[in-house]
């Protein structure tokens, strides 16, 4: 018979109003924490990709299609889901080998990583260490290189002497910034924080921020230079 498992939502009235039952299946709750988990670290590396965009955007914008031309797009993207999709599969393939017996309850709203492993029988201190490591050299990689062409964008907005091009300058990567404080904030909190004891509630709210309130906020965040919309 398929092991089952229950997800435990914020209240009995989330419960009663969205789902009546609340059972998943054991590969599917796997399923479900491997494209959650492939979709924040293939977006990280889209935001590295978008520091850069912004770079050529404010210092180089006339020669914009030639510093950045289709091809070079589509090779940046494809490789940004080729390591979103590396890192999450090795954590998949060591969950996969742990034990879980009878029913199971996860004290959360959806299969997050170290509340699906923490309802298992097996010592789960491989899988939490490699999760640590995998989300620390991914935060810092990854931010170390955004880094990198804000302080060529800061030089270059310095020196800009018109106060409205230099709002304008800034405003081209205020999107940008938001969204990187909201999810590379919120997984530096969780998971790249050695010995962490998070209480189970923090886990849980924390986990809105780049599951729920992110992608809510991302057709404002990334339209609000627009005209129409700010009337």
């Amino acid at each position: 018979m398929p092991l089952l498992l229950s997800l435990q939502t914020h209240s009995q009235a989330v419960e009663n109003l969205v789902m009546a039952d609340q059972s998943i299946f054991y590969l599917s709750c796997m399923l479900q924490y491997f494209l959650s988990c492939t979709a924040v670290v293939t977006k990280s590396f889209l935001l590295v990709v978008m520091a850069f965009d912004c770079l050529v955007a404010i210092c180089n914008s006339l020669l914009y299609t030639v510093a950045i031309p289709q091809s070079l797009c589509d090779l940046v993207v494809a490789g940004s889901y080729l390591w979103g999709v590396t890192g999450p599969l090795v954590l998949l393939c060591y969950a996969l080998h742990l034990n879980f017996s009878g029913h199971n309850v996860i004290n959360h709203f959806f299969c997050e990583y170290t509340t699906l492993i923490a309802v298992s029988s097996s010592d789960v201190h491989i899988p939490h260490l490699l999760l640590f490591a995998f989300a620390t050299f991914n935060e810092v990689s990854t931010l170390l290189v955004i880094l990198t062409p804000y302080i060529f964008i800061l030089v270059a907005v310095l020196k800009i002497r018109s106060a409205s091009r230099r709002r304008r300058a800034f405003s081209t990567c205020a999107s940008h910034v938001t969204i990187i404080t909201i999810i590379h904030g919120t997984v530096l909190a969780l998971y790249c924080v050695p010995n962490s004891k998070n209480s189970q509630q923090t886990v849980k709210v924390a986990s809105i921020f780049y599951t729920v309130i992110n992608p809510m906020l991302n057709p404002l965040i990334y339209s609000v230079r627009n005209k129409d919309v700010k009337d």
